[in-house]
């Protein structure tokens, strides 16, 4: 795989949104030579992966969707994953990507030499690029606590991105640790089978509910003949997100609202007041991310389940002992414990220029200009990498801001005698510098969560509005990049 009249070749890694978001953007601008690796046996990322009962995505599915590419059909508001997935296999389909996807094909290592990426696989291929981009996600892969005992448990157990469906939950005592996203969707479910489900929780979260309700078929007609109408609904929820995240980042006493409102639901659907003070969280609104569910909060209700706040011990054959010795006992074990969303590129091992190890450069945290680039990684563009993810708001948005940007970037090299473009040291650490101060500021850097290292560097969010980061990375400025010529 190399260059060509038509423009430097592109590597992708993975095809979920990110991925996909930059192939299509690459293609509509005339650049075909690329390829798309994928470790599994089909293209979609966290919405191939994640198949636990009840999984949906939390944001509206008219903002959570490419802009080039609405969605006229979408059975709810906020769609389910099998509709999300069918979605993207579909934008798959009508770019006509899967030529250019090579599935179960794993990337284990990808390092710059000779002025061209060299991307090796499991399988033993070496592919070779001029641009590399890793499009691997923050949120794809598991993390499962280090609880001592783990491996001692009798029965099934598994984390949610890992859903085993072939074990029958029907009758059992199921213990559910950890209430994360994830964890307000399959818990309703769950107690639908399940004779009693245990929610072991260190921290509650703040939970909101949401509209979501069916599209009828009047308004798939609408839709489809009149896009605007479902533009405009996609820019209501574009502009409520953005106010979320000014609250969240610049003025805190607005998120009161907020939290005004999770006090009401719990008061609603939780008539216990003791159960109701374990599900008080005791840190500021968006610290930890904000939840949306109708159903968590009075499935906890139910007397079939029980949320349990004692601190784990240790996992036993059994079940799982608490601090006090006391031993709850379960059939099976689910782990709705996240992922390891600071831990970016995985198990991929990124070498640049003179052999640095990526993993090296990131040992402090992982930082990259513009979320993308890294100082002695040239050519090297992260989709979805340090310091883009969101509070509030769709991703999808980020990642289309992000293609376009790495649009640009093929654009430079196809230039007469450009080679390289490796971001200028002084450009990315100013650049660190300034989202690392504002990040301080924001409610972000208040509390522990995945948001955060074990220092506190918020290596994850963005620090400002959607639209700030559409303006900054508008225009691939040539004068952050060293540029390396033919040769070199």
């Amino acid at each position: 795989m190399g260059g060509s009249a038509k423009g430097p070749s592109v590597l992708i890694v993975g095809t979920g949104f990110g991925g996909i978001g930059t192939a299509i953007e690459l293609k509509r601008a005339g650049f075909t030579e690329f390829t798309i690796l994928e470790s599994a046996a089909g293209p979609g990322g966290v919405w191939r992966d994640n198949t636990y009962p009840g999984a949906a995505c939390d944001i509206p599915s008219p903002l959570y969707s490419f802009s080039f590419a609405p969605n006229p059909r979408w059975p709810k508001r906020f769609s389910h994953q099998p509709d999300i997935l069918a979605y993207l296999r579909r934008v798959i389909a009508e770019y006509g990507l899967e030529p250019h996807i090579r599935y179960r094909t794993e990337v284990t290592g990808a390092a710059f030499e000779g002025g061209v990426w060299r991307v090796e696989t499991n399988g033993g291929e070496t592919f070779e690029a001029d641009i590399f981009v890793p499009a691997v996600g923050q949120l794809s892969r598991p993390a499962l606590p280090a609880i001592p005992g783990r491996e001692s448990f009798a029965g099934d157990a598994f984390h949610s991105a890992r859903w085993d469906h072939d074990v029958d939950l029907t009758g059992k005592r199921v213990a559910v640790i950890g209430t994360g996203a994830s964890a307000v969707q399959f818990v309703p479910e769950l107690r639908r089978h399940a004779a009693h489900v245990t929610v072991f929780q260190r921290t509650p979260p703040y939970v909101l509910a949401k509209s979501d309700p069916s599209y009828r078929r009047w308004q798939h007609w609408l839709f489809e003949h009149l896009p605007a109408t479902q533009l405009l609904g996609r820019l209501r929820i574009f502009l409520l997100a953005e106010y979320a995240t000014y609250a969240m980042t610049r003025h805190p006493v607005l998120a009161k609202m907020f939290e005004l409102r999770t006090a009401q639901l719990r008061r609603r659907h939780v008539k216990d007041p003791e159960l109701r003070a374990k599900l008080k969280p005791a840190y500021p609104l968006g610290c930890k991310r904000i939840l949306f569910t109708n159903e968590y909060l009075p499935a906890l209700a139910q007397p079939d389940v029980d949320v349990e706040t004692r601190r784990i011990r240790e996992i036993t054959e059994r079940g799982v002992r608490v601090e006090d010795g006391t031993e709850i006992e379960a059939d099976v074990l689910v782990y709705g414990t996240g992922f390891t969303a600071t831990d970016f590129l995985g198990r991929i091992a990124v070498r640049g220029l003179g052999g640095r190890s990526l993993r090296d450069e990131w040992a402090g945290g992982a930082r990259a200009y513009l979320g993308m680039t890294v100082p002695g990684f040239p050519n090297m563009f992260c989709v979805y990498g340090p310091n883009t993810n969101l509070g509030a708001g769709s991703i999808i948005y980020m990642i289309e801001r992000q293609a376009r940007y790495i649009r640009q970037a093929a654009e430079q090299l196809t230039r007469p005698g450009v080679s390289w473009l490796d971001v200028r040291p002084e450009v990315e650490e100013r650049y660190d510098r300034e989202v690392q101060r504002r990040l301080g500021h924001s409610v972000w850097s208040a509390c522990r969560s995945w948001y955060r290292q074990a220092d506190g560097r918020v290596t994850t969010n963005w620090p400002g509005l959607v639209t700030e980061y559409d303006r900054r990375t508008r225009r691939f400025d040539v004068a952050d990049y060293r540029v390396v010529g033919e040769g070199a």
